[in-house]
């Protein structure tokens, strides 16, 4: 790949003239984009919400991720037909810019950021929340501000460094997962009188409102597939790459949830009765396998975390990275420092906003997530369309299934999804939005001046 630059034209007089480009080193695999995608996930997300959801939904919450998988299966397929149209670091932000135009990619990045930002700021509160309650005598913040300079030291080092540590870390999670299912079939096949197998999809309380609300919450489990976009660039032959492996992590992903869902409803059936809902999980454990298995659970899940903190950094870095290199976040952002190429100052960015993690609660910092995530999978599903069906003109059957049905109900899916989200969560991501207009009034002196472009090509 090689990069030229232009110097973007207005009627202004001062247009700035267009940000140099880096490269970004080039090293990943399929395998290693499948355990990237994983780690992001985190296998056992299935229970950063299982208590709120189970409860939101009425004891149906593998229905609801049935919904979210197929919503996000969608969408997925979309990523993959805008890598293959635009291979470069930025994942929905590059794709909304190249589609239509600087000024909405702006701001749908923008809003991105607050889906990227604040997962890894996400997964350093549940450290800090799991360890602090396991080993009492350390309190929270000091977990806290641990993980986050290790977590720092390794993507400084380098995107390999992290493709070891995920290794271990998914495998530990798959390990555990294979763990407890096996003690929930011994537990289910004990019970004097077993639910019905379908019951954990329908009973009674069935409700498409609340469970469409729980799907459109369950959307921060599936977060991690789009973040596989945002290594194009680190790939080599990210146009097939990183499709496939975008699709693999939603679909692996999707099953373990439904799975893990499952297993814990049929143990569990009696929803209403948890002691705390954010610590659901803990009561499902202690019924599966007692206070050992409470013990690993904590192990295991503290480790997802972090390894969803390496990956999230990573990730949000290089939208950093693409929109610094654009020149819509000061220049900075854009250069690569040391010889393993690694964005340096979108790093320590990242890891100085998730010191929020010390003041900040589980639920909002949910919420915005989940508004800045759906967002960005409505983005993504229309410029599918707008670049295959309006740009490049393509025509024929089969192209309007492809570059136009299949797109437009991942859109219609992850907006409906996006409308069962609550009002704090629209309240949080519409101010999040208005600052980030505010910023492009500045940037473009009221639109009198262009975002300077990059320009890239094979």
């Amino acid at each position: 790949m090689h990069t030229t630059t232009s110097t973007a034209h207005s009627p202004a007089a001062h247009a700035p003239a267009s940000i140099p480009s880096g490269r970004l080193r080039t090293s990943m695999g399929m395998t290693a984009l499948i355990l990237f995608g994983l780690a992001y996930m985190v296998p056992l997300a299935v229970f950063t919400t299982y208590g709120l959801v189970t409860q939101m939904t009425k004891g149906h919450l593998p229905t609801a991720y049935l919904l979210t998988l197929a919503a996000m299966l969608l969408t997925a397929y979309s990523y993959g037909r805008m890598v293959q149209a635009h291979p470069y670091s930025g994942s929905v932000y590059t794709y909304a810019r190249k589609a239509f135009g600087s000024h909405i990619g702006f701001i749908t990045g923008w809003t991105l950021l607050l889906d990227y930002i604040f997962l890894p700021l996400l997964s350093y509160l549940l450290i800090g929340i799991y360890m602090a309650e396991y080993f009492p005598a350390i309190p929270a913040w000091l977990w806290v501000l641990g993980s986050i300079a290790l977590v720092t030291c390794l993507n400084l080092v380098g995107i390999e460094s992290i493709t070891r540590v995920n290794w271990l870390l998914v495998m530990l999670q798959l390990v555990f997962i294979v763990v407890f299912v096996a003690l929930s079939i011994r537990n289910i096949a004990g019970q004097a009188e077993p639910a019905s197998l379908l019951a954990p999809f329908h009973h009674d309380g069935f409700s498409v409102p609340l469970i469409m609300t729980g799907a459109a919450v369950l959307c921060l489990s599936f977060l991690g597939f789009d973040a596989v976009s945002t290594m194009a660039e680190e790939t080599s032959n990210p146009t097939y790459r990183i499709p496939m492996a975008i699709l693999a992590v939603s679909l692996i992903g999707g099953l373990l949830f439904l799975l893990v869902s499952y297993c814990a409803q049929m143990v569990f059936p009696d929803w209403g009765s948890f002691a705390d809902p954010d610590s659901a999980s803990v009561d499902v454990m202690r019924r599966v396998g007692g206070e050992l298995l409470v013990t690993a659970f904590t192990a295991t899940y503290v480790a997802g975390c972090f390894a969803s903190a390496m990956v999230s950094q990573a990730s949000v870095s290089r939208v950093l990275f693409a929109m610094g290199r654009d020149g819509a976040l000061p220049r900075a952002f854009g250069r690569l420092v040391t010889k393993k190429r690694v964005p340096a100052v979108a790093i320590v960015v990242v890891s100085l906003l998730s010191l929020v993690a010390l003041v900040i609660t589980l639920d909002t910092v949910a919420n915005m997530i989940s508004f800045g995530a759906l967002f960005a999978f409505s983005a993504v599903n229309l410029a599918v369309v707008k670049h295959y069906l309006v740009d490049h003109r393509l025509r024929g059957a089969r192209n309007y299934l492809l570059y136009g049905v299949v797109p437009g109900l991942g859109f219609l899916s992850t907006l409906w999804l996006w409308g069962s989200l609550t009002s704090l969560s629209f309240s949080i991501g519409l101010c999040w939005m208005g600052l980030g207009l505010v910023m492009l009034l500045g940037l473009t002196r009221a639109f009198r001046v262009k975002l300077p472009e990059l320009q890239m090509a094979e």
